[in-house]
């Protein structure tokens, strides 16, 4: 079955070029012009209206059973290929091609971390939200705290939050608003999307991977901290000290996608192997 979204916005404008021709890394992640411009900033729009500490509470509760659906990761992976986004021009290959390129990045930069090179394949599998019937934009695009005052580098900030209740209220609408100062990001409540759907998913199956596979899985989508620098005031000495960790993955993330398909059945053993090592059987979704 073939569940049609919208582009990812975090994806967008992130042109499918090889990284050594992409040297102006500004040419990544334009929200200022572009042809998919309006489709994103509505997409935006609807998640920075609908974002609310209640709503993120309700998803919590709803899927936080784990019961929509059994499966291995090599399955999720495979159910990738049903969220192709066939209205994007500049996607035309199966999201599983990118969790793969992503992993071989990685590889080929860690080749030591085996564990890193599975953080590539796990990192977009919460995408399967949308199968499970959730809206574009309670799947993917950056994410942030709810909770607390938007901060500058949330994209559209400025334009986007007019329409969200929380902002008009006083428990919610001030710098820190509900949380202590560097409470640590583990005391966050983040906008509901792929990246704490995959984290939750990972911890209640246990998978064993490190913390900083955790991590990066939690906030790679989390750009006003690991990019923009925003939100320091809710960081605790650990969270400083696994930004590095986020960053190193958003590298390959951001700028993996290339022409170059990589061969899946030859690279299935060996993430195969890594499955079993590090988050074997059939999981609970």
């Amino acid at each position: 079955m073939k569940v049609t979204v919208g582009p990812d916005p975090s994806l967008v404008y992130r042109p499918d070029v090889d990284p050594e021709v992409a040297k102006d890394k500004a040419s990544f992640r334009n929200y200022t012009s572009g042809p998919l411009l309006d489709r994103v900033f509505t997409t935006y729009k609807l998640m920075h209206t609908h974002q609310t500490v209640d709503f993120v509470r309700s998803k919590h509760a709803q899927f936080g059973g784990f019961s929509y659906k059994k499966m291995t990761v090599m399955e999720a992976v495979d159910l990738l290929d049903g969220l192709v986004d066939e209205s994007d021009p500049d996607v035309d290959f199966p999201n599983s091609f990118h969790a793969f390129q992503t992993a071989e990045g990685i590889r080929k930069a860690h080749p030591d971390k085996d564990w890193f090179h599975l953080v590539g394949l796990l990192h977009d599998l919460g995408k399967v939200l949308a199968l499970f019937g959730e809206p574009q934009w309670a799947v993917v695009g950056d994410t942030f705290p709810v909770g607390c005052r938007p901060q500058a580098s949330v994209v559209f900030r400025d334009s986007t939050f007019q329409d969200n209740p929380d902002l008009q209220d006083p428990r919610y609408s001030t710098e820190l608003g509900m949380y202590q100062p560097h409470c640590g990001l583990n005391r966050v409540l983040m906008s509901w999307g792929h990246d704490e759907y995959m984290y939750q998913v990972m911890k209640f199956n246990k998978f064993s991977l490190p913390p900083e596979a955790f991590y990066m899985i939690r906030f790679h989508s989390f750009y006003p901290w690991h990019t923009g620098s925003d939100y320091q005031q809710l960081c605790s000495q650990q969270d400083l000290a696994m930004l590095p960790w986020v960053q190193e993955f958003n590298k390959f993330d951001l700028y993996t996608k290339c022409p170059d398909l990589p061969d899946v059945d030859k690279l299935r053993p060996y993430y195969q192997g890594l499955i079993d090592k590090y988050c074997p059987g059939i999981l609970s979704w």
